[in-house]
């Protein structure tokens, strides 16, 4: 890829206080963008001074959209490497987006070494205390003029990073999560399993009923029966039920999560038994009755694993291993956590060094 380079004139005053940082609320000096064009393809790959993108207040983006985004973290271990978790696998979901929204794809190798130009040039803004890294987050946008439902013939791609804290205030420990069982995120053939802005966008009006009684997050059900587990808003979802670890099967209303396969690859390698299935609500309810239901945890980038203390479904408030992280939900934060930032033997070669 043939890359150009601008630096920023002034650069902004990294945190001081990297505990107090929260999630995507600062911004690094930099940013990368990509165009693409009808009879050129993607062209004009540059790193940039971070700040406003222009559009057309036609564009089709604001209109219709076509708008998709990745998320992935780089991180800085105790020997001074800068290193990524899984790129690869954010890519090829990228693309996977992309195809589903009429976006063209982007090459992944290429997509990946321009990620990894700019994570080293903004390397002094990775944090360095525990539970810190830096946030990177691609997105691609429509950005031509029209009025009218079609793909637009102009795109940008952009990269934007932000040095963050624990996705959730709590940090580690268990939250509470609330069953929606009113609104629907997606039904299969949709867009459930692309990382879509308009995904996020449906699911705000829960998110915010759920935030007034008191829950982090929202657990949704299926689109047609609304009884079936699907993922939560943020993560993938988890269940060790008498001993099994089971977790919803990709049926393409669900998110592929890259935390979510290397959670089931490790699972595997530990010989606790895993699997991906159909899992009803009111199996997880009944299980909790039953006291077969020992954990519950969510998986994503942002967080990494979210043990879930409570979940609440049809006025029933599951305490789930007395509101305290279970061992299988530690054992796994541990172990990924610990070959993001260099700490653990990266067996597997997730792990990319910039």
């Amino acid at each position: 890829m043939d890359l150009r380079i601008e630096l920023a004139k002034t650069l902004k005053p990294k945190p001081r206080d990297e505990g107090a940082l929260g999630f995507g609320r600062i911004f690094t000096d930099h940013m990368f963008s990509m165009d693409y064009d009808e009879g050129q393809g993607w062209h004009d790959a540059r790193i940039i001074p971070y700040g406003p993108i222009s559009l057309d207040p036609a564009a089709t983006c604001l209109h219709y959209g076509q708008l998709v985004f990745e998320g992935l973290k780089a991180y800085r271990t105790p020997d001074g490497k800068v290193v990524m978790f899984r790129p690869d696998q954010n890519m090829q979901r990228l693309n996977d987006s992309n195809e589903r929204l009429c976006i063209p794809k982007l090459d992944e190798k290429d997509a990946t070494e321009a990620i990894a130009k700019l994570v080293e040039l903004e390397k002094d803004w990775i944090p360095r205390a525990p539970g810190t890294s830096l946030y990177i987050r691609p997105y691609v946008l429509s950005t031509e003029a029209f009025l009218g439902v079609h793909p637009s013939g102009s795109y940008l791609f952009a990269v934007i990073l932000s040095p963050v804290g624990p996705y959730y205030k709590e940090g580690l420990a268990p939250i509470k999560i609330y069953v929606e069982d009113n609104y629907v995120r997606s039904v299969r053939g949709g867009t459930g399993f692309t990382k879509c802005a308009g995904n996020y966008a449906a699911s705000l009006r829960s998110q915010v009923e759920a935030e007034a009684q008191g829950f982090s997050q929202v657990l949704w059900l299926d689109g047609v029966d609304r009884k079936y587990v699907e993922e939560v808003g943020s993560m993938n979802v988890f269940f060790v039920v008498d001993g099994e670890v089971v977790t919803p099967e990709l049926n393409g209303s669900i998110l592929s999560g890259v935390t979510r396969r290397s959670v089931i690859q490790i699972l595997k390698d530990w010989n606790i038994p895993v699997s991906e299935r159909r899992i009803g609500i009111d199996e997880i309810a009944q299980a909790y009755k039953d006291g077969k239901l020992q954990e519950a945890f969510g998986t994503g980038t942002a967080a990494v694993i979210s043990p879930i203390g409570t979940l609440r479904y049809n006025g029933l408030d599951m305490q789930i291993n007395s509101g305290e992280i279970g061992e299988i939900s530690q054992k796994l934060y541990d172990e990924i956590s610990g070959i993001q930032t260099g700490t653990r033997k990266d067996r597997y070669g997730w792990v990319y060094e910039i």
